[in-house]
């Protein structure tokens, strides 16, 4: 199974199986590289597949109702990503799942990458969310979390951009990556006057980094570091820095969502296996209606071929 891509359908009452009947049918991968985790009968009610890609079935009794959050499908999404870890493939793919369907089903993940990390993470390894369109990629220090329980240290900080700087020079083949820290507070914390993270944490985690070989800026106001970057993506999508370092979730989020939109890649790092997903959610609102758009699954699957 080691060089096959698991992809998984998400949420039965979301937008998975159909983006990824979509996505399959526009890319004709062949059959042999593709392995579904899902439910046939899942797979039926949005769409039908051109090839004849094999299957790993997981058990669905509940009834499939677009738009619906029900505990029924928390457990199969739950189901499907313990699965793919189990078949220990290539890479994995992951459709969307909803969060509040996952603790109606009794597990507390506030995401398919704290899933992951549990089935696959061994030795202190930290699966990290890096997002990815072409060669503009933010990485997040923290991951799904109230903006009132974000917590840094210098030893975190460290380690995650350590690690991140690895990923960059063997998995992407970049020489010596250029990283760009964002400021944790507005204006980077004017010398302490809007803030402290920068001056207790975030500077002397850099200044560590630097002594250590690692190419990367002092904390920098988040606004100068997307604006620049959104200008060059747009202009000739040669950007000035190779990973651009966001505190948290929005921070990196918006900027990278508002500039690639749809094909935006959410990646797992720091596994030994990859996983990609679209950068959107399930979708409940137009699910059953033929309306998703596939792009994200598009870019997601093409990002492990």
């Amino acid at each position: 199974m080691n060089n096959k891509i698991v992809i998984t359908t998400g949420d039965p009452n979301g937008i998975g199986a159909e983006i990824t009947i979509k996505a399959l049918n526009k890319l004709n991968i062949p059959d042999y590289k593709v392995v579904l985790v899902t439910n046939k009968k899942i797979l039926d009610f949005y769409g039908k597949l051109d090839k004849e890609y094999e299957i790993v079935e997981i058990p669905f009794d509940g009834e499939i109702e677009p738009g619906k959050i029900a505990k029924e499908c928390g457990e199969f999404s739950y189901q499907s990503v313990k699965k793919a870890c189990e078949l220990k493939p290539k890479a994995i793919v992951t459709a969307p799942v909803a969060k509040n369907a996952l603790y109606l089903a009794g597990h507390k993940f506030n995401g398919q990458t704290e899933i992951l990390q549990k089935y696959l993470a061994h030795d202190g390894q930290r699966a990290e969310m890096l997002f990815v369109a072409g060669d503009f990629r933010v990485l997040l220090l923290t991951r799904h979390c109230p903006l009132k329980d974000i917590k840094i240290t210098k030893e975190t900080v460290a380690e995650k951009i350590r690690n991140l700087n690895e990923i960059l020079s063997e998995k992407f083949e970049i020489e010596a990556p250029k990283l760009a820290l964002c400021g944790f507070n507005p204006h980077a914390g004017e010398d302490g006057i809007l803030g402290s993270e920068e001056l207790e944490i975030l500077n002397p985690a850099v200044k560590g980094l630097l002594k250590k070989g690692i190419n990367i800026t002092y904390p920098t106001p988040a606004d100068t570091l997307f604006i620049e970057a959104a200008k060059k993506y747009y202009a000739d999508k040669k950007l000035p820095y190779d990973c651009y370092i966001a505190n948290y979730h929005d921070q990196g989020l918006i900027p990278i969502k508002t500039v690639a939109g749809e094909k935006t890649v959410n990646m797992t790092i720091g596994l030994d296996i990859l996983r990609t997903s679209p950068g959107h959610g399930t979708a409940f609102d137009i699910a059953g209606k033929n309306l998703a758009d596939e792009t994200g699954m598009l870019e997601a699957i093409k990002a492990v071929l």
